[in-house]
């Protein structure tokens, strides 16, 4: 299928690369059907857009934690766990949506600590997983440091 997006114009879009939101992302619970868009001349992609196929004009940067140095341990209610198909742990992929603020004047992108997305990739289902505090499951790495 063939469908407009705000940053990449016309893509062509294969329907087993549709990701389902069945509750939608926080905000925009009437968007359910996504896809992952990113540059085609990278060799391998750091962050991805998450492009709303219900939407064209909506669109979501995305990271792997692992890539910020976050390492996410995340315990799903029996609810979550059925909405994601029961995945095996092999099957999925936790990501964080990235957002735009000010500071000082100045134009700072920040992860989403609180809400990461968790993706069944082989049922092609997620959810945004919403937690009300940032609990001591999550480790932190120092990137500029020598390993």
């Amino acid at each position: 299928m063939k469908v407009e997006t705000y940053l990449f114009g016309a893509v062509e879009i294969s329907p087993e690369k549709v990701i389902n939101f069945p509750s939608g992302l926080v905000g925009f619970e009437e968007s359910k059907r996504y896809t992952l868009v990113h540059e085609d001349d990278k060799a391998e992609a750091a962050s991805f857009t998450l492009q709303s196929l219900d939407d064209p004009n909506l669109a979501f940067q995305i990271v792997d934690p692992a890539t910020l140095g976050f390492n996410y341990e995340l315990l799903l209610s029996d609810a979550e766990n059925a909405l994601l198909q029961s995945p095996a742990t092999e099957d999925i992929a936790v990501m964080q949506l990235l957002f735009k603020k000010e500071v000082d004047g100045k134009a700072v992108i920040s992860p989403n600590l609180r809400a990461p997305l968790v993706i069944n990739t082989r049922a092609r289902v997620g959810l945004q997983k919403v937690m009300e505090s940032l609990r001591p499951n999550i480790t932190l790495s120092n990137l500029s440091s020598a390993v």
